[in-house]
């Protein structure tokens, strides 16, 4: 259900990168944010440490990583101390991950309306509704 977009600009050369900063981010996802692994897509892409820039300095003249990742989930699903857990959790993962990292490491969990979210052409909403209706049918 969640979709994540990661970019990486790492600070030292790994090859199996991604796919280590995507288990990392379901890991966090599913334990923090509740979210089902099974039903999670990641998307990572690194980015040369020289063309990110912070405070128009690039990251390879700082000698610093970063990243920007972006995870969509329901509106209302989460609190506000799950949330703040997920960010605090994510850099520390992110600088286990990438090494040092330049405090302008950015994550987002945006909430999105269930009305207008899903996946395999079905809306969240409609899928809780007939959670729902499933239940009450069982009854």
């Amino acid at each position: 259900m969640p979709i994540i977009t990661v970019h990486v600009a790492p600070t030292r050369d790994m090859s199996d990168l991604e796919q280590k900063v995507a288990h990392r981010v379901v890991d966090l996802v599913s334990r923090i944010l509740r979210k089902p692994a099974e039903v999670t897509a990641v998307i990572v892409e690194r980015v040369n440490p020289a063309v990110w820039f912070v405070a128009g300095r690039s990251l390879l003249d700082q000698d610093k990583a970063s990243y920007w990742l972006s995870v969509k989930v329901v509106d209302g699903t989460n609190t506000k101390d799950e949330k703040a857990q997920f960010l605090s959790a994510l850099f520390e993962a992110m600088g286990d991950l990438l090494g040092d990292l330049h405090p302008e490491s950015y994550g987002y969990v945006e909430e999105v309306f269930a009305d207008s979210y899903g996946f395999g052409g079905v809306t969240q909403e409609r899928r809780y509704v007939e959670k729902v209706l499933a239940g009450a049918a069982g009854r």
